[in-house]
């Protein structure tokens, strides 16, 4: 029987599994997209499957196939750190899900491992945008501020490297990546060793500086809006872009609308820093919305629902 890990294609998934991984070494098929790509444990083969680890991925978004494995008995170990509904009382399943605005998936792999690999989730805690739980927890390793800022510049080059709408649009799709990541124990080593952390670096900030140029669409005390162009560029930063802008003006709400090339937008949502709620409940009111209090986002915002996104918008904020 095959053992399938299950992960979300941005940093805090690369660094959940990382870990687990440097723990117990198991020879998986791995299960991966772009990061708007959650419906995941689909693709898994009930038939083959032996054990199941799912990493970063809402339950709720993945519940049916969920629950199809534990009717067969499947074993399946669940980490996420994003809004799960009900969740199912089975003895297969192994539940650590943790929805506060302060934990990520890397953090919550890192304390059911005991700190054994705590600088990888401290860069998936980094990637996620969660600038102070990622410091909190790397405070025992005594780190130089200037690694420091070397891990967070690493967690931010991941977590870009899993936007786009298709893994075309990505610079590494996440399972090569991951599979580059697999040799190194310290994440310091990949970044002097492995060149993908100066392809990424240079694409981040090239991108970025395209994005810089950009200006709100809608602008207040309490909100900014912007729409980006539909390019393979603008759809690699929209995430790390939001991540920036909420970094910048906590008091704000911030979304980021990108045209799909098959029509509709894709939506980035970021909560006030200051309050850390709202961006989940905004973006549950559509269709394919979902995430977490603090950053959320819609899979597919049809054009037919612009307005009202941004009437929406502008109400919660």
């Amino acid at each position: 029987m095959t053992h399938y890990d299950v992960f979300n294609g941005d940093a805090d998934g690369l660094c959940a599994l990382h870990q687990l991984r440097l723990v117990e070494a198991i020879d998986s098929v791995l299960v991966t997209g772009v990061k708007r790509d959650i419906a995941l444990l689909e693709r898994v083969q009930v038939e083959t499957a032996g054990s199941v680890t799912v990493l970063d991925v809402s339950l709720d978004k993945n519940r049916e196939p969920l629950l199809a494995l534990l009717a067969r008995d499947v074993p399946v170990a669940y980490f996420d750190h994003h809004y799960a509904g009900e969740i199912p009382a089975h003895p297969r399943l192994s539940a650590h899900i943790d929805p506060a605005p302060d934990r990520c998936t890397s953090l919550l792999v890192d304390v059911a491992l005991e700190g054994r690999w705590r600088a990888w989730a401290a860069v998936g805690a980094f990637g996620d945008g969660m600038e102070a739980a990622a410091r909190t927890a790397a405070a025992p390793l005594d780190l130089a501020e200037e690694d420091l800022v070397r891990l967070r510049e690493l967690g931010i080059c991941l977590n870009y490297n899993g936007y786009g709408e298709r893994v075309a649009d990505l610079h590494f799709p996440p399972d090569a990546l991951y599979r580059r990541m697999q040799g190194f124990v310290d994440p310091l080593l990949f970044m002097a060793e492995d060149e993908a952390f100066s392809i990424l670096s240079a694409g981040f900030a090239d991108d970025m500086a395209r994005a810089h140029r950009l200006r709100p669409e809608y602008e207040g005390e309490g909100h900014a809006l912007y729409l980006l162009p539909a390019e393979a560029w603008a759809r690699r930063i929209s995430g790390v872009f939001a991540n920036e802008l909420a970094g910048g003006a906590p008091e704000r709400a911030h979304a980021l609308l990108t045209p799909r090339p098959e029509g509709g937008f894709v939506v980035s949502v970021r909560s006030p820093r200051a309050t850390g709620e709202g961006a989940d409940a905004l973006c549950r009111q559509f269709p394919t919305g979902g995430g977490r209090k603090g950053a959320a986002g819609i899979n597919v915002l049809a054009e037919d629902d612009y307005d009202l996104f941004v009437e929406r918008f502008l109400a919660a904020f």
